[in-house]
């Protein structure tokens, strides 16, 4: 199985936990004398079954990810890292541009002046890098999910 296949059957398998986290909600109480529309001691071993299996697909690609080395000599771990750490930078400075950039208005000249902190433009330039950055990263790491054979 490839790598990214893993990764597609992992988040099926999170969307299950979910959904069997919500049945045995619903099904935690009945009122007296009625019987729950699903068993809970079924739903239960289901949630045994698939959090086993979601254990051992996440250490698969775990160990998968930090053997599994790029062209350039980076491990698919650190990639990822990279990716990650650059798109959530980026977010956090366009967040930050945007309180920077904002006008505030003034209706008379007497009102007091609010100006920008940091140079709005170098840093639009910083966080269209990131950006830059986090789709090249992220292009490499698809390729190795497509071509790498998951541990």
């Amino acid at each position: 199985m490839k790598l990214a296949e893993a990764l597609k059957m992992r988040s099926d398998l999170d969307i299950r936990l979910r959904q069997l986290s919500d049945r045995l909600s619903l099904n935690s109480k009945v009122q007296e004398g009625d019987e729950p529309s699903e068993d809970p001691k079924a739903l239960l071993a289901e949630l045994d079954t698939v959090t086993s299996q979601m254990e051992d697909l996440i250490t698969r690609i775990n160990l998968t990810n930090s053997r599994t080395v790029s062209k350039n000599g980076e491990t698919l771990a650190a990639l990822l890292a990279r990716r990650d750490i650059a798109i959530r930078k980026a977010d956090i400075l366009r967040n930050f541009l945007n309180d920077a950039s904002r006008k505030t208005e003034r209706r008379t000249t007497a009102e007091i002046r609010i100006i920008s902190t940091v140079d709005v433009r170098a840093l639009r330039k910083e966080v269209d890098r990131l950006s830059a950055l986090a789709r090249n990263t992220d292009n490499t790491i698809q390729e190795l999910n497509w071509t790498t054979d998951l541990i």
